[in-house]
């Protein structure tokens, strides 16, 4: 949690989150996924000045084990002097012990935001689903949230002004962004209109941008003028054996058993997993991990 210190802004994390999106898909399956249509809506999460503080919290809790579908787990939320946002005990469950910084006993209003990630800490807990070290751990856990329709409250919790600033969760605001971008595009829902945060609305706008980038890359038929024009020459590169094959690391390659047609792969805009097509013009592809069907000109 950023309370007051600077806020780290951009992209940084961009690939652990892609990751992390493919392996979301991978663990829960097509269907599951698609059975998160809806967000938590804001009348379910909200916190009032005037609701008790520790029965305030288990409501909210509550709303969170349903809306991810968590039906047989307890949530039992206490507040003490910490240095991170909250704490969860991941044990066998069903009763699941969460600790909240004492800063939330006067921040109500975000308490929502962080019962967002540690719930979905149990979440992934039971699914045996988690990344290799803390930090890209955390970041699936951002993402995970914000992907199944409860990480617009962590983006709504960043405030930033000229005298003080607060960020919850791992991800940058941008990157918060970029999945709430990705979720709005595969379901067409705008989280937008629950921010009240106006740093959320830009972060929001930024991250948008760069998901609908995604969608744009060669050799995909939105792809623009200069990316095409990129791919037809690192093209004719991998089909002439006399001249350098294209630098790799990009967004495709190229590939060839010296029998077969030459094939390109590429990551999938929706859930990144990597689709190989035969390099013949138009093709249609359809993604066997989110079943998202691609028009493509290789």
């Amino acid at each position: 949690m950023a309370n007051g210190g600077p806020v780290e802004h951009g992209f940084p994390h961009l690939e652990t989150v892609r990751e992390a999106v493919t392996a979301l898909y991978r663990r829960l399956s097509y269907d599951t996924v698609q059975a998160f249509p809806a967000s938590v809506p804001p009348a379910d999460v909200a916190f009032h000045d005037t609701d008790d503080l520790y029965l305030g919290a288990q409501r909210v809790a509550r709303e969170l084990v349903r809306h991810y579908r968590l039906p047989d787990a307890r949530m039992i939320v206490s507040f003490r002097e910490m240095t991170h946002a909250a704490n969860v005990e991941l044990a066998a469950g069903p009763e699941y012990f969460v600790e909240l910084n004492d800063r939330f006993r006067t921040h109500r209003r975000d308490i929502g935001a962080a019962l967002a990630h540690e719930v979905m800490h149990v979440y992934l807990h039971r699914l045996d689903l988690s990344f290799p070290g803390t930090r890209d751990n955390e970041i699936l856990t951002d993402t995970a949230a914000a992907y199944l329709g409860a990480g617009w409250l962590l983006l709504d919790a960043f405030r930033e002004d000229g005298a003080s600033s607060q960020k919850l969760g791992y991800l940058t605001p941008e990157e918060f962004g970029y999945v709430l971008a990705k979720r709005a595009l595969l379901f067409g829902e705008d989280p937008s209109v629950w921010f009240t945060s106006p740093q959320a609305y830009t972060a929001y706008g930024r991250g948008l941008a760069r998901a609908r980038r995604d969608e744009r890359q060669p050799p995909l038929t939105a792809a623009g003028w200069a990316g095409r024009r990129r791919y037809a020459r690192d093209r004719r590169h991998a089909q002439d054996p006399h001249t350098a094959a294209p630098p790799a690391g990009g967004p495709y390659a190229f590939t060839s058993d010296g029998r077969g047609p030459l094939r390109v792969s590429f990551p999938c805009p929706t859930c990144h997993q990597r689709i190989r097509v035969p390099v013949r013009g138009r093709v249609r592809a359809r993604c066997g991990l989110c079943r998202t069907v691609l028009e493509c000109d290789t």
